[in-house]
């Protein structure tokens, strides 16, 4: 039955290549990724806030309020119970630095129960109180739908990707209900460089997922209502640029950090238990870390300034301004820790909510402070969707993402100027002390991260060494005495001969001009192998990248090298000429795509 399916498929796609170009059919591909897609941010969503609903207000019970202590712990709990019961082949990875390893190392493979099972974890996490946000997990389910699609129809590598670019994009659209947001966020974070042929299908994949999303879900995120922005208030968006980029700093450390300590906790349960009471504590303290946080916004936006404080056991402070703007300052430091614990003990979720939570309470902490002590008479509204935009560039290192969602989802574009230049700003300290973002760094770090920057290494990183290593040449033994080799060896077709022990690990080389010259000698013909064996330039590893490889051959004036095992195994030859040609091919495949 299976391959009579493939047999099915490969036919369809055969058919197709004669009747649609690879760039009209990639359309097609990308509304169908833009429908499920929506289908999935929808459902995402939906079943998120039915949980929360339940939880907050479904049920009746005298004492039900004590178990917010207890909720997190459930929902984390739930999730690893899961992930190690359903999902048996493959991985579970979270946030979005999984997806751009895919990418740069795994063919854009995205493993197909990311699809639901991200769905399902991430609800379980942030509907039982996790402080953390939905986005990522709509994305890398967008994305496993987009990859998905692209196997199953047999594409290329870079067709794909474009795919998955689409899925993430779509994911974004139908999460915020901005497809611009969406379609900024693939080329900003996803795409390691930029074709505006590429635009169309991104573009139709995000914009079909915000309409199908919100046939299914049409509550609006945020209301903004403002006159505009004035330009005495310029200093004071400047100075909240630095705050957040400084915070972000701060952030990313603490990030580490907590990493780090669950890290070293190896048994997952108490990971589970660990984090999930901290996190009950936090939230038993400060409600508004319960989910993912927008309900505060949403009021701060409106007007309610004492919403930060009212629901907790500090609410009878919650008319006093100094009060207020401590309690929100105290909150933004545990929403930060909040959101790490509930990934470090197993929950499901990503920091793009909580980045704009974050930011936007900063937001309100300056504006409300310098109105209360008389400094200035600022619009708390704006400053809060300025902080959160500036929030996003720096912590996820995507400005132009921070613009234009935060303009898209609360109306604002009245305010692209001060949030351009708070998004800026803010991006700037934060690269200036941290070259890579959250996401990028482990990336970075391996070797495996595709740089918009340095061409040569994104091409590189899309190579593997595997399919470029040379098995065709002739192997000595040590042991081995020339005379008696010396038929094979002057019938090879090559000019270099590996040598191995009794092993069969790799020991040296012999080259075929030392052989010549031991022909015009008789005398020396029963020299042995190990006699004339040299020791080679380098060694090159099976698991070293190509950018490796070509530094070693650089440093080493070498134009081929041997490829060993990790316990030292001969392999093959790697040379630069197949590097090359297969440089050269993956540029051409670039030139062409999608003409």
């Amino acid at each position: 039955m299976y391959v009579r399916l493939v047999n099915y498929i490969d036919r369809l796609n055969q058919y197709r290549r004669t009747k649609i170009s690879n760039r009209n059919f990639l359309v097609i591909a990308a509304l169908i990724v833009g429908i499920l897609a929506g289908l999935a941010a929808a459902a995402l969503k939906s079943i998120t806030h039915h949980i929360e609903d339940f939880l907050q207000s479904g049920f009746h019970w005298h004492y039900k309020y004590y178990l917010y202590i207890f909720f997190p712990m459930i929902g984390i709990l739930l999730s690893v119970l899961y992930v190690r019961r359903f999902i048996r082949k493959g991985k579970f990875e979270t946030g979005l630095t999984p997806l751009l390893f895919s990418i740069s190392k795994k063919s854009s493979k995205v493993e197909p129960h990311n699809i639901y099972s991200q769905i399902i974890t991430a609800a379980l996490t942030v509907g039982f109180g996790g402080s953390t946000g939905l986005e990522a997990p709509i994305v890398t389910s967008g994305s496993g739908i987009g990859s998905a699609v692209g196997r199953f129809l047999g594409l290329s590598y870079r067709e794909t990707t474009m795919l998955l670019a689409c899925g993430a994009a779509a994911g974004i659209a139908g999460a915020f209900n901005s497809p611009i947001a969406g379609i900024v966020f693939a080329i900003e974070i996803l795409l390691p460089e930029f074709t505006i042929p590429a635009f169309i299908p991104l573009l139709l994949a995000s914009a079909t997922a915000a309409v199908v999303s919100r046939l299914f879900y049409t509550e609006q995120l945020f209301y903004l209502v403002t006159e505009g922005w004035k330009m005495n208030a310029l200093p004071y968006y400047v100075l909240l640029a630095a705050i957040i980029g400084f915070f972000s700093i701060y952030f990313v450390k603490v990030n580490y950090a907590v990493k780090s300590f669950f890290y070293k906790i190896k048994h997952p349960y108490k990971k589970v238990v660990l984090g999930g009471l901290a996190l009950g504590a936090l939230v038993f303290l400060f409600p508004t870390l319960y989910g993912e946080g927008y309900v505060t916004i949403k009021n701060l936006l409106s007007g309610n300034y004492n919403t930060v404080i009212h629901n907790s056991i500090f609410s009878e402070y919650s008319d006093l301004p100094v009060a207020i703007i401590l309690f929100t300052v105290i909150t933004v430091f545990a929403k930060s820790f909040g959101t790490l614990i509930t990934l470090g003990a197993g929950g499901n979720g990503g920091i793009f909510a909580p980045s704009l939570i974050m930011g936007g309470l900063l937001g309100f902490i300056l504006a409300f402070s310098a109105n209360t002590l008389g400094i200035a008479h600022l619009n708390v509204a704006n400053f809060i969707v300025a902080g959160m935009a500036a929030s996003l560039s720096a912590i996820m290192h995507a400005p132009l993402t921070g613009i234009f969602l935060i303009a898209e989802i609360t109306g604002g574009y009245i305010l692209m100027v001060p949030l351009m230049i708070t998004s800026a700003i803010s991006y700037f300290i934060s690269r200036s002390a941290n070259k890579y973002s959250i996401y990028t760094k482990p990336l970075a770090e391996s070797g495996a991260l595709l740089s918009h920057e340095d061409k040569d290494t994104t091409v590189l990183n899309m190579m593997k060494l595997k399919y470029l290593i040379e098995k065709d040449y002739l192997v000595l033994n040590e042991e081995d005495v020339l005379s008696e080799r010396m038929n094979e060896i002057l019938q090879a077709k090559r000019n270099l001969f590996p040598v191995l022990d009794q092993d069969q690990v790799f020991i040296g080389l012999i080259y075929m001009e030392d052989v010549l010259k031991i022909t015009l000698d008789p005398e020396q013909q029963e020299t042995s192998v190990k006699e004339l064996m040299h020791a080679a330039p380098g060694l090159v590893m099976e698991e070293d990248s190509l950018k490796m490889v070509l530094q070693k051959m650089e440093t080493e004036n070498a134009w081929l090298l041997p490829v060993l095992t990790a316990d030292g195994k001969y392999i093959g030859f790697v040379s630069k000429t197949a590097v090359f040609n297969k440089y050269r091919a993956l540029l051409s495949r670039q030139a062409d795509y999608m003409e």
